[in-house]
């Protein structure tokens, strides 16, 4: 029955609207993202193409190796899959492209992208009320990327966020809704039980971490680290932090089972599973990159591997919750 209701699911999505093209709101929404995405696309290519544009003088990107090219290559190509996901979000094709080349890019750009969207707006708001550290000063001492390209890059994000956003859930209702329509309903079998338990349980252990480096805690920081503590810092930690909690709720959640709508337990799941992974994957590869890996400790690696332990543990619960309501 649910195999019949995702498949005429898809032929509504394929004859409906968007055959003949988006409506306003898509229209506007895929603008947005596709703008949204220019200034990131054109740093990232005149950096790759030898460019210093944005970078001051002293720098650590500046350093010589493969490592940042690699990086802007492949950060690059990352943001350019904005662009392929806008149009699949739009086209009459995009319902044909298949679930599991879809789904991981997504699941990606959501990881990548919320923390971004919770965590920049709450950083200017420290700024705006005195408590962050001069930017100038901040610059002069630590050289990274001019003030201006985080204000760029970090705004086009969240336009990107809300713009995907809105092109996916419609697109997601249209092609998959009967995945999550009406509640829960029964508890997961026990070994999906278990995994969601040490989703939870994981959580809560880098969550605590992550909080206790976010309020100025310096045990198992490097001591570059300890240096560029602030306030605007200390966000980004606790923003992991909260992630990782989303994540082993979300997980428990939909082990559990029981009278909750379904659309918001997975919201929940996906959105902190997606987090979590993510940015705990990315936290890891970045640490290769500092200064050789001198300027991460065992204690941050672990953190950050426990992050990615969280969300792919609440991701798999997310995928067998999935797989249920297909064979329902």
């Amino acid at each position: 029955m649910t195999t019949r209701g995702v498949h005429t699911s898809e032929k509504t999505y394929a004859a409906g609207p968007s055959a003949s093209g988006p409506g306003t709101a898509r229209r506007v929404l895929r603008a947005a993202a596709l703008a949204a995405t220019a200034p990131y696309l054109c740093l990232k290519g005149a950096w790759v193409a030898g460019s210093h544009i944005g970078i001051p003088d002293g720098s650590v990107l500046l350093e010589p190796g493969m490592f940042f090219k690699v990086a802007n290559a492949v950060t690059l190509v990352m943001d350019a899959t904005v662009i392929l996901l806008v149009l699949v979000f739009t086209q009459p094709w995009g319902s044909r492209v298949p679930s599991w080349l879809l789904t991981v890019p997504v699941f990606i750009a959501t990881g990548l992208l919320v923390p971004i969207v919770v965590g920049f707006p709450a950083q200017l708001l420290i700024r705006a009320v005195g408590l962050g550290p001069d930017a100038a000063a901040q610059a002069a001492k630590e050289p990274f990327l001019d003030p201006w390209v985080f204000n760029v890059v970090y705004g086009g994000f969240i336009v990107q966020a809300i713009a995907l956003a809105g092109l996916f859930v419609p697109y997601a209702r249209q092609r998959w809704g009967t995945r999550w329509q009406g509640v829960l309903g029964e508890r997961l079998p026990s070994p999906t039980g278990v995994v969601a338990g040490a989703a939870a349980a994981t959580a809560v252990v880098v969550a605590a971490v992550q909080l206790f480096w976010a309020f100025g805690g310096t045990a198992g920081l490097s001591a570059s680290r300890i240096a560029q503590f602030s306030p605007e810092v200390g966000v980004v930690s606790a923003t992991h932090a909260i992630c990782a909690l989303v994540a082993g709720a979300g997980a428990v959640n939909l082990a559990r089972g029981g009278a909750r709508r379904a659309r918001w337990a997975l919201a929940v799941a996906w959105t902190g599973s997606a987090a979590a992974a993510s940015w705990g994957l990315w936290l890891l590869i970045a640490s290769a990159g500092a200064d050789g890996g001198k300027a991460v400790t065992t204690a941050m690696l672990l953190t950050y591997a426990g992050q990615m332990i969280t969300g792919l543990l609440a991701a798999a619960v997310l995928a067998r919750f999935l797989a249920s309501r297909r064979t329902a």
